[in-house]
């Protein structure tokens, strides 16, 4: 029997040599022949000729413990092995950087996969005053190698260093390094017309120099983001530099 139409052709696996490539905007092609990376566990869709998976949960000793004592963590896998793979995360969309000696600050939730050569840790963002029952927690990336994360929607790009910019907690992916992150909970006002009114607002101010990736999008935690704030304003000093 013969079968008619474009489809096989259309969505035919892209020929590529870059490691991280992304076979269209919502699945990531990675080639395994340039090393071991790390993925988001879960993510895997497909994969040909032999590569292995080993849950590494938090990722070593350290990250659990801060997992465990802020409730939240970043579930990943090491992947090893020979011929590609693809992955993905609920059909988001993949955004893919090349860093060279250089750092990013990425929203937990939105970290995809990243290269062996890269060196991560967990950070939990707090601020003064308040209590975020779904719990809001950073990834810092350091090294040179690649970095793919996803997005609900295509992104905008702000470069704080040409005005004060602050954006919806639940709405930033990640910041550049060189930006200055302060975390303030507006009560009343804006927040009481926002998600159902929940009086709180818990807003990222950005300074420095760099940018800020924000997607059309909130991801909110089950249950809401914070709760029994008592300090209106309150700041906290630079995350990440």
């Amino acid at each position: 029997m013969t079968i008619h139409g474009s489809l096989f052709n259309e969505f035919k696996e892209k020929q590529t040599q870059d490691p991280f490539a992304l076979q269209n905007k919502k699945l990531l092609r990675i080639d395994m022949r340039y090393g071991e990376v790390w993925a988001r566990t879960g993510s895997m869709v497909a994969y040909q000729g032999d590569v292995r998976f080993v849950n590494k949960g938090s990722g070593g000793i350290g990250k659990m413990l801060k997992a465990a004592a802020t409730g939240e963590g970043v579930k990943m896998m090491q992947c090893s092995g020979s011929g590609e793979l693809f992955v993905a995360d609920e059909a988001s969309e993949i955004q893919i950087m090349y860093l060279e000696n250089d750092a990013l600050s990425v929203n937990g939730a939105n970290v995809l996969a990243f290269s062996n050569s890269i060196q991560w840790d967990i950070h939990r963002i707090q601020a003064r005053g308040a209590t975020m029952t779904g719990g809001l927690y950073n990834v810092s990336l350091r090294g040179t190698g690649y970095v793919a994360v996803t997005t609900k929607g295509d992104p905008i790009a702000l470069d704080v260093a040409s005005s004060p910019t602050f954006a919806d907690a639940q709405a930033v992916v990640l910041w550049t390094s060189g930006v200055s992150m302060d975390i303030r909970v507006d009560t009343g006002g804006l927040g009481s017309m926002i998600r159902g009114g929940t009086g709180e607002l818990l807003q990222m101010a950005f300074g420095g120099q760099g940018y800020v990736l924000v997607q059309p999008s909130e991801s909110v935690p089950q249950g809401g983001h914070q709760s029994g704030g008592q300090t209106p304003g309150g700041m906290l000093g630079q995350f990440m530099q």
